[in-house]
């Protein structure tokens, strides 16, 4: 192999993603291998990992599979992949246009996961908390103290022969 193109698992390693959701990408049509070898395994190239990492992000945004096709056929084509280089005038202004909608709808669900996340940690620190009031220091989780579940003071053992 040449180094510009990757087998689908080097590509997993490098996407984080699993060798089944690379397939499902490419059978949804998000993704289609640059190359196959002579034995028929797909080959990929770095526009084809960029591509994956792009879903990736999208992916923990909600965006769906459909919404994911619309945001790379805009990028593929304000980057000149559509064949016929790149866009100009007004296609260029709408497909920008497109390109800041699906900004502010990441932005917004971005905003949104942060108030998830702040309230799944005030209720970890809440459990937490609770379980500090009930459980007195120096307890194991079955509510033992070191003494009576063996962790307590060790006799002394012999001094060797």
């Amino acid at each position: 192999m040449d180094g510009k193109h990757m087998q689908i698992g080097e590509v997993a390693a490098r996407t984080e993603l699993s060798l089944r959701t690379i397939r499902h990408y490419e059978e949804t049509g998000l993704v289609v291998p640059s190359a196959r070898s002579q034995g028929g395994f797909r080959l990929y190239t770095e526009a084809d990992v960029d591509r994956l990492m792009v879903i990736r992000r999208m992916k923990p945004l909600g965006f769906t599979l459909d919404r994911m096709r619309d945001l790379l056929a805009v990028t593929d084509r304000l980057d000149g992949h559509a064949g016929t280089g790149p866009p100009e005038g007004e296609e260029r202004g709408e497909l920008l246009e497109s390109l800041r909608d699906f900004e502010e709808a990441a932005r917004r669900r971005t905003a949104d996961l942060r108030t998830q996340l702040a309230r799944a940690e005030e209720f970890a620190a809440a459990l937490r908390e609770r379980i500090e009031r009930i459980e007195p220091v120096g307890t194991d989780r079955t509510g033992r103290t070191g003494e009576e579940s063996g962790d307590g003071p060790r006799p002394e053992l012999p001094a060797p022969l």
